[in-house]
């Protein structure tokens, strides 16, 4: 996956939790359906985040982009910061 292709999915996903936010404003969207797809959408935006410094790390370190790979959600959201 491209750098480019990893920003459009999170601009993609970004979108998403702008779209369920509205949802529950305007009465669409119960709010337990909203937390639960909240979760999910910004679990996979960690896991692009993650990808994206995982291939500019690997590029600073002279080694190819292409090696960087999506690492499991348990194993992003886990990090220590």
């Amino acid at each position: 996956m491209q750098e480019k292709d990893i920003l459009a999915k999170v601009n993609e996903l970004v979108d998403r939790e702008h779209q369920l936010r509205a949802k529950t404003e305007a009465g669409e969207l119960d709010a337990a359906t909203e937390r639960q797809e909240l979760k999910a959408v910004e679990e996979a935006l960690d896991q692009c985040w993650d990808l994206l410094r995982q291939r500019r790390a690997r590029k600073d370190a002279g080694q190819s982009a292409e090696g960087a790979a999506a690492r499991p959600i348990d194993e992003v959201e886990h990090y220590l910061q």
